[in-house]
C-alpha cells in the first residue's frame, strides 16, 4: 500500500472559468492558469503520481508547453490514471477545497461522481472556508489538497 498527497492553488480573476472536479461552477471569477486551472483535479493528480513514485504534474504537463494551453484537466487526469494504473490499483481518494466563495456544497456530489467515475475508486470531496483569513479567505485564490491510497497490482488490501 502506498499513500500520496497533493496540493494546488490558483489565483482568481474575472472573466475566467471556475472549474473543480470537471464541474463548471457558476461564478463571476475563475482560475488564472495555463490549463483550465482545476485545482481539485490537479491536487488529486499530484497525490496519485506521488503515491506511485512518479514525478509531479508539472513534469508531465509543463505550464510553458503550448500543447497544454487551456487543457481540460479531466483529460489530463485520464492520462495520469492510465500511467498510475499500469502498476497500481486505486483504493480511494479524499480531498478538501479551500474556498470562501462561491459556496460549493451544491456541486460537491457532481465533483465526486465525475472523479469517481473516471478513476474507478471512491472519491471524497469536501469544501471549507478560511473564515476571511489568508488569500483563500480574501477571495484571491482557491486551493485544494488531496490524499490517496493505492496498492501494487496483485497486492491484497
Amino acid at each position: 500500500m502506498r499513500i500520496g498527497i497533493g496540493y494546488d492553488t490558483h489565483v482568481l480573476a474575472e472573466g475566467k472559468n471556475f472549474i473543480l472536479g470537471g464541474v463548471v461552477v457558476p461564478y463571476e471569477m475563475g482560475f488564472v492558469a495555463h490549463s483550465d486551472g482545476d485545482v481539485l483535479t490537479h491536487a488529486i493528480m499530484d497525490a496519485l503520481l506521488g503515491a506511485a513514485g512518479l514525478r509531479d504534474i508539472g513534469h508531465f504537463f509543463p505550464n510553458n508547453s503550448p500543447q497544454f494551453k487551456g487543457a481540460d484537466s479531466m483529460k489530463l487526469f485520464s492520462l495520469v490514471l492510465a500511467e498510475v494504473k499500469k502498476s497500481f490499483s486505486l483504493i480511494n481518494i479524499d480531498s478538501v477545497i479551500l474556498c470562501e466563495k462561491p459556496k460549493l456544497a451544491p456541486h460537491l456530489k457532481d465533483m465526486e461522481d465525475n472523479l469517481s467515475n473516471l478513476s474507478g475508486c471512491p472519491v471524497g470531496v469536501k469544501a471549507t472556508t478560511t473564515e476571511g483569513m489568508n488569500a483563500e479567505g480574501k477571495g484571491l485564490c482557491v486551493s485544494a489538497q488531496a490524499v490517496c491510497l493505492i496498492k501494487n497490482k496483485g497486492e491484497s488490501a
